[in-house]
């Protein structure tokens, strides 16, 4: 199969808008920390000569087989396995980028496999973890939290208004037997809060949180801006697709760099130069690929170059 062709069997958000954002040089050196199924990474290899590289890296040991075994069939491609957070660890990456692309969240493949629990809408363990390989699924978190831990988590990475409500009604459930699947929470969920928003499960803001407490999913976007801007060049491109707005406040954040806060009758800190610079404004996917594609409504594309 090629790299082509692979990248078929996955839509990628926003490729044109992607590919412009990234202005790929023939014989550029760039890293796609997303690997997913290698939608964008198939796109990017179309337009690169045979002297580039293109690095591919993921958590998900099925997106590293398929990203290993392009890489058996084209010299460009190196691919190693793990968060994009780790990306200044490989010698491939330190040695100067010109692009880096992250594009955050669940992959559809991972959505649409029942046995990953990322969804609500089919049966399945109740796992969310992006690496199998390594550290507790979401039945194993829940198992160990108690009512506060869950409350707390729901609200801030959820932004479930509903929180305690909703994790009291967890606690409860799990006092009588343990959730391990994916349909028992989706219930426990429906039963606490009803089917109060139009258009919107009840477990829609529980998963979410679940998935971003297992997958560390913030403090790894956190570090893995910090990386990028260490391994770009200077002038190099620095693209970011988010899909909820927790993700998208802290690329702008990162982006537009941060002030400290100044309290009153004290002079102001020292502030550090910014590292980068914003590309022209964030953009949304069009209308006509919503329609294609429902996956890519909620996509925030940001740019930024790395300064000197």
């Amino acid at each position: 199969m090629t790299a082509r062709s692979a990248g078929e069997a996955h839509v990628p958000v926003m490729r044109d808008e992607v590919l412009e954002a990234l202005a790929l040089k023939l014989d550029g050196r760039y890293l796609d920390g997303t690997f997913g199924r290698g939608g964008h990474a198939a796109a990017m290899l179309e337009r690169l000569g045979a002297n580039a590289r293109l690095l591919l890296m993921d958590k998900d040991l099925e997106a590293i087989a398929v990203a290993e075994a392009w890489a058996a069939r084209d010299p460009r491609i190196a691919v190693r396995h793990g968060s994009y957070a780790g990306m200044a660890e490989w010698d491939e990456a330190r040695t100067g980028l010109d692009g880096v692309l992250l594009d955050l969240g669940v992959s559809s493949p991972q959505l649409d496999q029942p046995e990953r629990g990322f969804s609500f809408s089919a049966d399945g363990p109740l796992d969310m973890r992006m690496d199998r390989s390594r550290g507790p699924s979401a039945a194993e978190w829940l198992a160990r939290a108690n009512e506060r831990e869950l409350a707390d988590a729901l609200y801030e990475f959820g932004e479930e208004r509903q929180s305690r409500r909703v994790a009291r009604a967890i606690v409860s459930r799990q006092s009588q037997s343990p959730i391990t699947r994916t349909r028992e929470l989706a219930e426990v969920c429906e039963r606490a809060l009803g089917f109060r928003e139009r258009g919107k499960h009840p477990a829609t803001r529980t998963f979410q949180a679940l998935r971003i407490v297992v997958n560390r999913e913030l403090e790894e976007l956190e570090q893995g801006l910090d990386a990028a801007v260490e391994c770009l060049k200077t002038g190099a491109r620095l693209v970011v697709l988010s899909f909820h707005s927790l993700e998208d406040r802290i690329v702008k954040r990162r982006i537009q760099g941060e002030r400290p806060k100044v309290r009153r009758g004290l002079p102001p800190p020292e502030v550090a130069p910014p590292r980068l610079r914003a590309v022209a404004r964030s953009r949304r996917p069009t209308s006509a690929e919503c329609a294609r594609n429902p996956r890519s409504r909620s996509a925030t594309l940001r740019v930024a170059e790395k300064l000197r």
